[in-house]
């Protein structure tokens, strides 16, 4: 079986001095390719640096995160640029997120519009971060609707009607991790009703750590776990979801 973890952060500092260790871990559990999340400039140049020495096995977004997003958020847009030549597979991760108050709030969701249409201008899927701003994430979604988008909503937990809703206006699918196998998690149920061909699979390592594991830091070789309990819930083999997801994401990434 061969599985790919579309959400990770390889670079981040919970991995440091560990990168090689934790990559290797993920390739004997039969994770073969690795997509890596961007935050900001502040860990950018080791972001993609990592990649660099792992070509075919880690492949990086290009973005800025929503909480990131501050005072500089126009400049960190702007920084972006020179990036590009590095042939990053998505925009992302990118998105709106109100969790902790919305000092930031109209920044955030016009960041998340240049964005968009940049990964339009770019011909790129985005890779969505979504935390309770639903409401202004499919406003802005089906204003950008000309822009023909794809992408996928990491860490998915919203519910069927938002995941029906996104396909009227672009091509999405929903990343599935950790919090699938939590005990009082809603998501099973929901996932019973979107298609196994709209899955993605994905850690956000080093967070979400899936049970049994949970309390521990996440790493990519725990996409097995993840791909266990999916293929309990569509009722089928972790073989069909291991061929099935790895085709999507290679479909959606490029890669």
């Amino acid at each position: 079986m061969v599985f790919i973890d579309t959400h990770t952060h390889c670079a981040d500092e919970a991995f440091r001095g560990e990168e090689e260790q934790v990559i290797g871990r993920a390739l004997e559990a039969g994770v073969a390719k690795m997509i890596q999340a961007d935050i900001d400039s502040s860990e950018r140049e080791a972001h993609f640096a990592l990649c660099k020495a792992h070509p075919g096995v880690l492949f990086p977004m290009l973005g800025l995160y929503p909480g990131s997003v501050d005072e500089n958020w126009r400049r960190e847009l702007d920084a972006l640029e020179p990036w590009f030549a590095q042939n990053p597979v998505a925009i992302g991760e990118i998105g709106l997120d109100y969790h902790y108050g919305g000092e930031w709030k109209e920044q955030q969701k016009e960041a998340f519009r240049l964005q968009l249409e940049l990964a339009a201008a770019r011909d790129l899927p985005v890779n969505i971060h979504l935390r309770d701003a639903t409401e202004d994430f499919l406003n802005i979604v089906r204003d950008c609707a000309h822009l023909h988008l794809r992408g996928n909503l990491h860490a998915f937990s919203a519910s069927i009607e938002t995941f029906r809703a996104l396909q009227k206006w672009g091509e999405w699918s929903v990343g599935i991790g950790g919090v699938v196998t939590f005990k009082n998690s809603r998501l099973p149920e929901t996932l019973k009703e979107i298609p196994l061909e709209c899955i993605l699979l994905e850690t956000d390592a080093p967070y979400l750590t899936p049970t049994p594991l949970r309390g521990t830091r996440n790493e990519s070789a725990n996409i097995p776990l993840i791909a266990a309990k999916v293929a309990e819930i569509k009722g089928v083999d972790i073989e069909k979801v291991a061929e099935i997801t790895t085709a999507n994401a290679q479909r959606l990434f490029a890669i």
